[in-house]
């Protein structure tokens, strides 16, 4: 597995196919994040920027490797490995890019609330921001899962898809990602740090399903 992992993320990285999601989440953070603004505001918005970012990347690595390269991938590793492989790659940049998003917003933003009256420790913030961000990585790659081979192999109809799920991810009650980044909103109105906890491992279960009936599903479509 490690192979695959390396396989899938070096093929990533020299394709330079990366280049317009991370353009994207730099686009993001540049237009909602602005220096001084409290922090966990800006925190809720690096954390939602990424669940777009991670759904494209994710589709990237499951159908960056040409038809003949996946059947010999296939034949020598399994197709769920390989599969498997591809979403741990994707999943592991948009990481990666969270995890310097939120550092660096963590930085530049107030580490006050949206009133000014109460004062928010820098590292309990980007701690939570840290775990929204992860919510919000697990749901987007979960999209960029269900909307990609094997599931849904036509481009227009894909990204369609994706962009289309990943906005609803964002904004329909009961989403983890809407609610890490909703207790963060909250929380910067108040100054209480919340912990998105539920979130998280309400999103680590939905991703774990998503991979294997994906990984599941590839062995008998390709």
């Amino acid at each position: 597995m490690t192979a695959l992992f390396r396989y899938h993320t070096a093929m990533l990285l020299r394709s330079q196919r990366w280049l317009p999601p991370v353009l994207l989440y730099a686009i993001f953070l540049a237009v909602g994040v602005r220096s001084g603004e409290p922090v966990l505001d800006s925190l809720g918005v690096a954390a939602a920027a990424l669940l777009p970012v991670a759904a494209w990347l994710v589709r990237i690595c499951v159908t960056q490797e040409p038809d003949a390269a996946r059947v010999v991938t296939a034949a020598a590793s399994g197709m769920p490995r390989a599969h498997l492989a591809a979403l741990l790659a994707a999943t592991a940049c948009a990481g990666a890019l969270g995890v310097v998003g939120t550092v660096v917003v963590t930085a530049i933003s107030d580490p006050r609330s949206a009133d000014h009256l109460v004062t928010v420790a820098p590292l309990p913030a980007g701690t939570a921001g840290l775990l929204a961000a992860l919510v919000c990585l697990l749901t987007g790659a979960t999209v960029g899962a269900l909307f990609s081979r094997p599931l849904l192999r036509g481009r227009g109809w894909s990204l369609a898809a994706i962009s289309l799920f990943a906005l609803l991810a964002l904004v329909t009650t009961g989403s983890p990602a809407k609610a890490a980044v909703t207790g963060l909103v909250t929380g910067s109105r108040t100054g209480v740090i919340h912990t998105p906890g539920q979130s998280l491992a309400a999103a680590a279960l939905v991703a774990a399903v998503a991979a294997a009936v994906v990984c599941v599903l590839g062995v008998r479509r390709g």
